[in-house]
Parts: structure tokens; sequence; C-alpha cells
């Protein structure tokens, strides 16, 4: 189903959960919790979910475990679309909300997701995926112009600059661009197809540049960018609201 909903086709989750009613002998609305506990899986180890199931976090461990083993055969199950499927022509659709707050867990799922996070750590993979990374600041570069356009500053949406692609990545962030009144403010995107709550790496360089230029730098956290995507948005001092782990060093002979 979930391979269905995001190359667009039309989903049927009634009929799917009364087909599965019939085969394990579960009320409705077990198995409808129990898509909601994948979700929660999912989006942690940032990869979509099906709409409409929202994550319900205290799954049982031997959830975590079983999609643990589906990814070891299906490591990459979700193909990456280049835009999201909705949302993504008016930036007055992007839903943008407060950083999220902290959810408990109870220890037996949490020790179970761990294990699997630790195979398939979603940080990394979306680091890694430079389409995702692409497509990501892509979208916030389109939003900037589009908002900046709208409050009547053409002017300042022409000098938008997405840095990233036209002198790398060494600046620290990915794009220049402008509040209404003219300050710049410097854009590093982070995107995943997860939740709000999956954790992103962050390099040296750019929580460098956050501490040297707190005025101007802003962290956006471009959320479930396969659906609907969602976004917000982190100052500095990043250390404030992040929990930074190092992970690791640069080593050189003494």
């Amino acid at each position: 189903m979930l391979q269905e909903e995001q190359a667009g086709e039309t989903i049927r989750k009634t009929e799917h959960r009364r087909a599965l009613m019939k085969l394990i002998q579960r009320s409705n609305g077990s198995i409808e919790f129990k898509h909601q506990n994948i979700s929660a899986v999912l989006t942690g180890l940032g990869l979509p979910r099906i709409r409409g199931y929202v994550p319900a976090r205290n799954f049982q461990s031997a959830i975590a475990d079983a999609i643990g083993r589906y990814l070891q055969i299906h490591p990459n199950p979700i193909p990456l679309f280049a835009k999201p499927l909705t949302g993504f022509a008016d930036p007055q659709l992007l839903f943008e909300s407060p950083p999220p707050t902290a959810r408990p867990i109870n220890k037996e799922a949490k020790k179970a997701f761990e294990r699997v996070a630790r195979k398939f750590d979603p940080a990394l993979r979306d680091q890694l995926n430079r389409a995702l990374g692409a497509a990501g600041e892509e979208f916030i570069y389109e939003r900037e112009q589009k908002l900046l356009i709208s409050a009547d500053r053409s002017d300042l949406a022409k000098k938008v600059k997405w840095v990233s692609r036209e002198d790398g990545d060494g600046a620290g962030y990915d794009i220049r661009s402008y509040d209404a009144s003219g300050s710049e403010r410097w854009i590093e995107v982070k995107t995943t197809r997860g939740g709000s709550r999956t954790p992103f790496y962050l390099t040296s360089n750019e929580n460098e540049v956050a501490r040297e230029r707190p005025d101007a730098f802003r962290l956006y956290r471009l959320h479930d960018f396969s659906q609907t995507p969602g976004l917000f948005t982190l100052t500095p001092p990043l250390e404030a609201v992040l929990q930074l782990e190092a992970l690791t060093f640069r080593a050189s002979l003494k």
C-alpha cells in the first residue's frame, strides 16, 4: 500500500484491513492500531508512512524487529520521487510548525527500535541521499523566492541564491535568502522522508557558521517530504534545542 500511495495511486485501507481480519482474526481497530505502530517505526527510521495511519509510539518490540528483518532484504523499500506529491507548487500549503517536543516511549520498544536504527541509520541514509537533499533544497529555494514575491519584495527574490549548488558545500549553509526587511538568512536545509523527530547530521562547519552568525543562520528541518511536507525552523544557539553527539573525529599522526 505504501509503495502504491507513494506512486500516486489510490489505496483502499479499509478493504486491506478487512482482508487481514479474515486472515489473522483480529478486530478492525486492532489492525488499524498495528498499522499506526508500523508508522511510528518507519518515521523514526526516516522512511515515509501511509497517510491516515498516525504514528503510535507504544509499539511492541516484535514490530520493530520485523521491520528490521524486512529492511535487511529490502534496504531501500520505497523509491524516492523527485518532489512531494502534494503541496509543492504553493508555498502557502507548506505546513510550518514549532519543533516537536519529546514523547515517551516504553523501554522495550525503545531498545528494539535502537537495534534496528543502528543497522539502518536514518540520519546517515538521508545525509548520503544526494537526490533527496537536492530536492529539499530546491523546494526551499523556490519557496523563499515565492514568499518574498508575496511580501512585495521581488527585488530580494531575484537575489536569493542556491549557494550549495552554485558554489559547493563549503559555505556551511545551502541557501542565502532574505527576510522582508532585507536582512540576510543563511539557510541550511535538512530533508527527510521520515517524521519531524527523525535525527539528522550537522557538520562541524555548519555548526561553526551557526555560532559565528546566529543573526543570519537558520536551520530548516523539512520532514515528511515525499507526502505533504512539513517544516520547522531552528535558530542558534543550536545546542539549546538539539542534542549534539560527536560520532567521528578527524585523525592525523602526531
